[in-house]
């Protein structure tokens, strides 16, 4: 069973424009200080889900 959480990014830097083509990842801060691994599409502000077992990416939450 997953536990998931929606969390905002407070701090990340930009992603870096036609380095899509590996499965490259930067560094975020969370809105709780933890720092994880996202994709270089995700940016400061958005909010992501991650999965509170081992502290990974899920995917970013639609805003409504």
């Amino acid at each position: 069973m997953s536990l998931q959480t929606p969390l905002k990014i407070s701090s990340s830097e930009p992603g870096v424009k036609g380095d899509t083509a590996t499965n490259a990842n930067k560094p975020a801060t969370l809105e709780t200080g933890v720092e994880i691994r996202v994709p270089l599409f995700v940016n400061e502000g958005e909010t992501v889900q991650v999965d509170t077992r081992d502290g990974s990416y899920l995917g970013r939450v639609k805003e409504a």
